[in-house]
Protein backbone atom coordinates (compact mmCIF):
# COMPACT_ATOMS: atom_id res chain seq x y z
CA UNK A 1 0.00 0.00 0.00
CA UNK A 2 1.01 3.57 -1.06
CA UNK A 3 2.40 5.64 2.08
CA UNK A 4 0.27 8.67 1.52
CA UNK A 5 1.78 12.17 3.15
CA UNK A 6 -0.71 14.71 2.80
CA UNK A 7 0.39 17.74 4.95
CA UNK A 8 -2.89 19.91 3.72
CA UNK A 9 -5.70 18.42 2.73
CA UNK A 10 -7.30 20.57 0.17
CA UNK A 11 -11.57 19.02 0.96
CA UNK A 12 -10.98 19.58 4.48
CA UNK A 13 -10.53 23.08 4.28
CA UNK A 14 -13.65 23.41 1.71
CA UNK A 15 -15.84 21.08 4.16
CA UNK A 16 -15.18 22.67 7.32
CA UNK A 17 -16.17 26.15 8.26
CA UNK A 18 -14.58 25.97 11.10
CA UNK A 19 -11.09 25.89 10.08
CA UNK A 20 -12.20 28.07 7.14
CA UNK A 21 -12.89 30.86 9.57
CA UNK A 22 -9.44 29.72 11.82
CA UNK A 23 -7.20 30.29 8.60
CA UNK A 24 -8.63 33.85 8.46
CA UNK A 25 -9.08 35.05 11.37
CA UNK A 26 -5.73 33.41 13.63
CA UNK A 27 -2.02 33.93 13.96
CA UNK A 28 0.33 31.98 12.40
CA UNK A 29 0.94 30.08 16.30
CA UNK A 30 -3.07 29.24 16.09
CA UNK A 31 -2.19 27.71 13.34
CA UNK A 32 0.25 25.73 13.88
CA UNK A 33 -1.85 24.39 16.90
CA UNK A 34 -4.33 23.25 14.65
CA UNK A 35 -2.20 21.25 12.71
CA UNK A 36 0.92 20.17 14.19
CA UNK A 37 3.11 21.60 11.33
CA UNK A 38 5.37 24.14 11.65
CA UNK A 39 7.56 23.37 9.06
CA UNK A 40 4.75 24.34 6.48
CA UNK A 41 4.44 28.01 7.77
CA UNK A 42 6.50 29.18 5.76
CA UNK A 43 4.95 27.97 2.36
CA UNK A 44 1.24 27.12 3.81
CA UNK A 45 -0.34 30.36 3.21
CA UNK A 46 0.01 30.64 -0.32
CA UNK A 47 -0.97 26.90 -1.46
CA UNK A 48 -3.69 26.75 1.23
CA UNK A 49 -5.56 29.86 1.16
CA UNK A 50 -6.24 29.58 -2.15
CA UNK A 51 -7.08 25.67 -1.63
CA UNK A 52 -10.32 27.16 0.41
CA UNK A 53 -11.36 28.88 -2.61
CA UNK A 54 -11.85 27.30 -6.09
CA UNK A 55 -8.69 25.22 -7.03
CA UNK A 56 -7.97 26.14 -10.61
CA UNK A 57 -4.98 24.16 -11.45
CA UNK A 58 -3.70 20.97 -10.01
CA UNK A 59 0.01 20.18 -11.19
CA UNK A 60 0.61 16.61 -10.92
CA UNK A 61 4.12 15.54 -11.30
CA UNK A 62 5.28 11.58 -11.25
CA UNK A 63 8.70 11.24 -9.97
CA UNK A 64 11.36 8.19 -9.97
CA UNK A 65 14.82 8.99 -9.30
CA UNK A 66 15.13 12.63 -10.34
CA UNK A 67 15.02 14.06 -7.12
CA UNK A 68 17.79 17.17 -8.05
CA UNK A 69 14.84 17.89 -11.25
CA UNK A 70 11.94 17.66 -9.38
CA UNK A 71 13.31 20.17 -6.90
CA UNK A 72 14.54 22.44 -9.57
CA UNK A 73 11.03 21.83 -11.49
CA UNK A 74 9.09 23.03 -8.08
CA UNK A 75 11.26 25.79 -7.62
CA UNK A 76 9.93 26.52 -10.85
CA UNK A 77 6.66 26.83 -10.34
CA UNK A 78 7.07 28.62 -6.58
CA UNK A 79 8.98 31.20 -8.63
CA UNK A 80 6.13 31.51 -11.43
CA UNK A 81 4.09 32.96 -8.33
CA UNK A 82 0.62 31.81 -10.66
CA UNK A 83 -2.55 33.91 -9.95
CA UNK A 84 -4.67 31.09 -10.38
CA UNK A 85 -5.51 28.96 -7.67
CA UNK A 86 -2.90 25.68 -8.00
CA UNK A 87 -2.65 22.48 -5.93
CA UNK A 88 0.79 20.26 -6.49
CA UNK A 89 0.64 16.21 -6.17
CA UNK A 90 3.63 14.55 -6.45
CA UNK A 91 3.58 10.69 -7.20
CA UNK A 92 6.88 9.20 -6.04
CA UNK A 93 7.08 5.70 -7.89
CA UNK A 94 9.27 3.92 -5.11
CA UNK A 95 12.03 6.18 -5.70
CA UNK A 96 15.57 4.81 -4.53
CA UNK A 97 17.20 8.46 -3.94
CA UNK A 98 16.08 11.18 -1.37
CA UNK A 99 13.21 12.28 -3.45
CA UNK A 100 10.81 11.43 -0.61
CA UNK A 101 12.56 13.00 2.37
CA UNK A 102 13.10 15.52 0.28
CA UNK A 103 9.79 16.21 -0.32
CA UNK A 104 9.12 16.20 3.22
CA UNK A 105 11.45 17.88 4.38
CA UNK A 106 11.29 21.20 1.90
CA UNK A 107 8.26 21.10 0.04
CA UNK A 108 5.47 20.24 3.12
CA UNK A 109 2.72 22.61 0.96
CA UNK A 110 2.78 19.24 -1.35
CA UNK A 111 0.84 16.56 -1.67
CA UNK A 112 2.90 13.57 -1.47
CA UNK A 113 1.88 9.81 -2.11
CA UNK A 114 4.56 7.29 -2.02
CA UNK A 115 4.38 4.32 -4.00
CA UNK A 116 5.87 1.20 -2.76
CA UNK A 117 6.33 -0.21 -6.08
CA UNK A 118 7.13 1.41 -9.34
CA UNK A 119 4.07 2.06 -10.91
CA UNK A 120 4.92 3.44 -13.91
CA UNK A 121 4.48 7.04 -15.19
CA UNK A 122 1.23 6.00 -16.74
CA UNK A 123 -0.37 4.77 -13.64
CA UNK A 124 1.27 7.49 -11.77
CA UNK A 125 -1.01 10.26 -13.88
CA UNK A 126 -3.90 8.32 -13.02
CA UNK A 127 -3.40 7.94 -9.47
CA UNK A 128 -2.56 11.43 -9.26
CA UNK A 129 -5.69 12.90 -10.96
CA UNK A 130 -7.58 10.73 -9.00
CA UNK A 131 -6.63 13.00 -6.31
CA UNK A 132 -6.79 15.91 -8.10
CA UNK A 133 -9.60 18.60 -6.89
CA UNK A 134 -8.69 21.46 -9.74
CA UNK A 135 -10.65 22.67 -12.16
CA UNK A 136 -7.95 21.54 -14.82
CA UNK A 137 -5.27 19.02 -14.59
CA UNK A 138 -1.82 19.55 -15.57
CA UNK A 139 0.25 16.48 -16.24
CA UNK A 140 4.13 17.84 -16.06
CA UNK A 141 7.38 15.74 -15.95
CA UNK A 142 9.81 15.77 -13.42
CA UNK A 143 12.71 17.23 -15.25
CA UNK A 144 10.96 20.40 -16.88
CA UNK A 145 10.96 24.21 -15.28
CA UNK A 146 8.08 26.84 -15.66
CA UNK A 147 8.90 29.62 -17.62
CA UNK A 148 7.10 33.43 -16.63
CA UNK A 149 3.15 32.90 -16.69
CA UNK A 150 3.20 29.53 -18.49
CA UNK A 151 0.74 28.27 -15.81
CA UNK A 152 -1.79 31.26 -15.89
CA UNK A 153 -1.30 31.46 -19.59
CA UNK A 154 -2.94 28.11 -19.94
CA UNK A 155 -5.70 28.55 -17.36
CA UNK A 156 -6.45 31.84 -19.16
CA UNK A 157 -6.87 29.82 -22.98
CA UNK A 158 -8.77 27.02 -21.49
CA UNK A 159 -11.01 29.46 -19.64
CA UNK A 160 -11.39 31.23 -23.08
CA UNK A 161 -11.48 28.32 -25.58
CA UNK A 162 -14.38 26.27 -23.67
CA UNK A 163 -14.82 23.64 -27.06
CA UNK A 164 -11.06 23.01 -26.16
CA UNK A 165 -10.50 19.90 -24.05
CA UNK A 166 -6.56 19.27 -24.15
CA UNK A 167 -3.86 21.68 -24.73
CA UNK A 168 0.04 21.23 -24.75
CA UNK A 169 2.79 24.11 -23.73
CA UNK A 170 5.39 25.63 -25.86
CA UNK A 171 8.83 23.59 -25.04
CA UNK A 172 12.24 24.74 -25.11
CA UNK A 173 15.11 22.36 -24.88
CA UNK A 174 17.84 22.93 -22.21
CA UNK A 175 19.86 25.40 -24.39
CA UNK A 176 16.87 26.99 -25.14
CA UNK A 177 16.15 25.83 -28.79
CA UNK A 178 12.47 24.55 -29.48
CA UNK A 179 11.90 21.16 -28.85
CA UNK A 180 9.00 19.36 -30.78
CA UNK A 181 6.03 18.48 -28.82
CA UNK A 182 2.82 19.15 -31.06
CA UNK A 183 1.62 16.33 -33.42
CA UNK A 184 -0.34 14.69 -36.18
CA UNK A 185 -2.06 11.33 -35.76
CA UNK A 186 0.47 9.26 -36.97
CA UNK A 187 -0.18 6.87 -39.92
CA UNK A 188 1.64 3.15 -40.66
CA UNK A 189 3.88 5.03 -42.81
CA UNK A 190 4.86 7.39 -40.03
CA UNK A 191 5.28 4.84 -37.53
CA UNK A 192 7.74 2.87 -39.67
CA UNK A 193 10.02 6.06 -40.58
CA UNK A 194 9.54 7.92 -37.07
CA UNK A 195 12.24 7.07 -34.43
CA UNK A 196 13.78 3.93 -36.45
CA UNK A 197 17.10 3.82 -38.59
CA UNK A 198 14.97 4.68 -41.65
CA UNK A 199 14.16 7.81 -40.04
CA UNK A 200 17.00 9.83 -41.73
CA UNK A 201 15.52 8.68 -45.47
CA UNK A 202 12.48 9.13 -44.90
CA UNK A 203 10.32 11.36 -47.21
CA UNK A 204 10.41 14.66 -45.80
CA UNK A 205 6.57 15.53 -46.18
CA UNK A 206 6.00 12.72 -43.94
CA UNK A 207 7.70 13.62 -41.15
CA UNK A 208 7.18 17.19 -41.82
CA UNK A 209 3.10 16.79 -41.57
CA UNK A 210 3.62 14.61 -38.11
CA UNK A 211 5.97 16.84 -36.65
CA UNK A 212 3.26 20.05 -37.45
CA UNK A 213 6.46 21.32 -39.57
CA UNK A 214 3.60 22.84 -41.83
CA UNK A 215 3.28 25.95 -38.96
CA UNK A 216 5.56 28.22 -37.66
CA UNK A 217 6.63 26.78 -33.84
CA UNK A 218 5.89 29.65 -32.20
CA UNK A 219 1.76 29.48 -33.85
CA UNK A 220 -0.98 28.74 -31.31
CA UNK A 221 -3.01 26.29 -33.24
CA UNK A 222 -5.14 22.99 -33.58
CA UNK A 223 -3.13 19.54 -33.79
CA UNK A 224 -4.02 15.95 -33.44
CA UNK A 225 -2.29 15.63 -30.01
CA UNK A 226 0.11 17.14 -27.72
CA UNK A 227 3.19 15.02 -25.66
CA UNK A 228 2.37 14.31 -21.84
CA UNK A 229 5.74 16.45 -20.77
CA UNK A 230 3.62 19.42 -19.94
CA UNK A 231 -0.40 18.90 -20.85
CA UNK A 232 -3.28 20.38 -19.49
CA UNK A 233 -6.71 19.00 -19.45
CA UNK A 234 -10.48 19.76 -18.74
CA UNK A 235 -11.85 17.88 -15.26
CA UNK A 236 -14.80 17.53 -18.27
CA UNK A 237 -12.79 15.52 -20.40
CA UNK A 238 -11.24 13.27 -17.33
CA UNK A 239 -14.77 12.90 -16.06
CA UNK A 240 -16.11 12.01 -19.56
CA UNK A 241 -13.33 9.42 -21.26
CA UNK A 242 -11.63 8.62 -18.31
CA UNK A 243 -7.88 8.61 -17.43
CA UNK A 244 -4.76 7.11 -19.77
CA UNK A 245 -4.92 4.09 -20.68
CA UNK A 246 -2.85 1.89 -17.90
CA UNK A 247 -1.95 -0.51 -21.20
CA UNK A 248 0.71 2.01 -22.11
CA UNK A 249 3.62 1.73 -19.15
CA UNK A 250 5.09 4.66 -20.82
CA UNK A 251 4.77 6.25 -24.42
CA UNK A 252 1.85 7.08 -26.01
CA UNK A 253 -0.57 7.19 -23.40
CA UNK A 254 -1.05 11.06 -23.96
CA UNK A 255 -1.46 10.17 -27.59
CA UNK A 256 -4.50 7.93 -27.04
CA UNK A 257 -5.97 10.11 -24.88
CA UNK A 258 -6.10 12.98 -26.71
CA UNK A 259 -7.11 10.95 -29.92
CA UNK A 260 -10.41 9.24 -27.36
CA UNK A 261 -10.54 12.64 -26.19
CA UNK A 262 -11.11 14.21 -30.16
CA UNK A 263 -13.29 11.62 -30.51
CA UNK A 264 -15.71 12.49 -28.05
CA UNK A 265 -15.90 15.91 -29.42
CA UNK A 266 -12.71 18.12 -27.66
CA UNK A 267 -10.75 19.95 -29.52
CA UNK A 268 -6.90 19.51 -28.95
CA UNK A 269 -4.41 22.72 -29.29
CA UNK A 270 -0.99 23.84 -28.90
CA UNK A 271 -0.65 27.05 -27.09
CA UNK A 272 2.35 29.05 -27.94
CA UNK A 273 2.62 31.53 -24.98
CA UNK A 274 2.60 29.10 -22.32
CA UNK A 275 6.23 28.48 -22.05
CA UNK A 276 8.56 25.27 -20.26
CA UNK A 277 11.73 24.16 -20.54
CA UNK A 278 12.08 20.32 -20.74
CA UNK A 279 15.52 18.24 -19.87
CA UNK A 280 13.96 15.16 -21.70
CA UNK A 281 13.89 11.78 -20.71
CA UNK A 282 15.77 11.58 -17.61
CA UNK A 283 14.09 8.67 -15.87
CA UNK A 284 13.46 6.87 -18.66
CA UNK A 285 17.29 7.17 -19.19
CA UNK A 286 17.86 5.21 -16.33
CA UNK A 287 16.81 1.86 -18.21
CA UNK A 288 17.77 2.13 -21.37
CA UNK A 289 16.60 -1.10 -23.46
CA UNK A 290 13.47 -1.37 -21.26
CA UNK A 291 12.94 2.25 -22.91
CA UNK A 292 13.35 1.06 -26.29
CA UNK A 293 10.90 -1.60 -25.63
CA UNK A 294 8.20 0.15 -23.72
CA UNK A 295 8.46 2.81 -26.47
CA UNK A 296 7.71 0.01 -29.37
CA UNK A 297 5.08 -2.18 -27.51
CA UNK A 298 3.34 1.36 -26.67
CA UNK A 299 3.37 2.19 -30.50
CA UNK A 300 2.04 -1.22 -31.41
CA UNK A 301 -0.63 -0.90 -28.34
CA UNK A 302 -1.77 2.40 -30.25
CA UNK A 303 -2.48 0.91 -33.41
CA UNK A 304 -3.94 -2.13 -32.46
CA UNK A 305 -6.38 -0.38 -30.43
CA UNK A 306 -7.40 2.25 -33.32
CA UNK A 307 -5.86 0.92 -36.72
CA UNK A 308 -6.48 -2.91 -36.24
CA UNK A 309 -4.38 -5.98 -35.43
CA UNK A 310 -3.35 -6.56 -39.39
CA UNK A 311 -1.90 -2.93 -39.12
CA UNK A 312 -0.17 -3.62 -35.79
CA UNK A 313 1.21 -6.81 -36.04
CA UNK A 314 2.62 -5.47 -39.60
CA UNK A 315 4.16 -2.76 -38.34
CA UNK A 316 5.60 -5.57 -35.26
CA UNK A 317 7.15 -7.76 -37.63
CA UNK A 318 9.11 -4.58 -39.56
CA UNK A 319 10.26 -3.21 -36.17
CA UNK A 320 11.85 -6.67 -35.23
CA UNK A 321 13.43 -7.19 -38.65
CA UNK A 322 15.16 -3.44 -38.37
CA UNK A 323 16.06 -4.10 -34.56
CA UNK A 324 17.77 -7.23 -36.20
CA UNK A 325 19.17 -5.47 -39.17
CA UNK A 326 20.42 -2.95 -36.48
CA UNK A 327 22.47 -5.61 -34.49
CA UNK A 328 24.14 -6.45 -37.51
CA UNK A 329 25.22 -3.04 -38.45
CA UNK A 330 26.53 -2.16 -34.78
CA UNK A 331 27.97 -5.89 -34.78
CA UNK A 332 30.37 -4.76 -38.23
CA UNK A 333 31.38 -1.11 -36.69
CA UNK A 334 32.37 -2.84 -33.50
CA UNK A 335 34.36 -5.23 -35.64
CA UNK A 336 36.32 -2.38 -37.08
CA UNK A 337 37.09 -1.06 -33.80
CA UNK A 338 34.76 2.19 -34.60
CA UNK A 339 33.38 3.13 -30.79
CA UNK A 340 33.42 -0.29 -29.77
CA UNK A 341 32.07 0.17 -26.08
CA UNK A 342 29.33 1.82 -27.29
CA UNK A 343 28.40 -0.03 -30.48
CA UNK A 344 28.43 -3.45 -27.82
CA UNK A 345 25.78 -1.09 -25.55
CA UNK A 346 23.80 -0.83 -28.13
CA UNK A 347 23.99 -4.33 -29.37
CA UNK A 348 23.02 -5.94 -25.65
CA UNK A 349 19.80 -3.59 -26.03
CA UNK A 350 18.67 -4.52 -28.90
CA UNK A 351 18.89 -8.42 -28.43
CA UNK A 352 17.06 -7.72 -25.35
CA UNK A 353 13.81 -5.60 -27.71
CA UNK A 354 14.59 -9.09 -29.91
CA UNK A 355 13.83 -11.09 -27.14
CA UNK A 356 11.04 -9.35 -25.88
CA UNK A 357 8.78 -10.33 -29.25
CA UNK A 358 7.25 -6.78 -28.71
CA UNK A 359 4.47 -8.49 -28.26
CA UNK A 360 1.03 -6.50 -28.67
CA UNK A 361 -0.58 -6.18 -25.66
Amino acid sequence: MPVRSVFFSRSSFIRSSYLHRTLLTSSAQDVTEVFGNPRSLQTFGKIAVRSMEMIDLSIIIVNWNVAALLSACLDSIRASSPECGIEIIVVDSASTDDSVPMLRERYPDVTLIAETDNVGFTRGCNIGMAQAHGRYLFLLNPDTEIVGDALDALVRFMDAHSDVGIAGAHTLNTDGTYQSTRRRFPTLATAIFESTWLQGVAPRAILDRYYVNDAPQNATLEVDWVQGSALIARREVYEQIGGLDEGFIMYSEELDWCRRAKSAGWRVMFVSDAVIIHHGGKSSEQVAPRKHILFQQSKLRYFRKHHGRFAAQSLRLFLLASYGWQILEESAKSLLGHKRAMRQERIRAYWQVLRSGLRVT
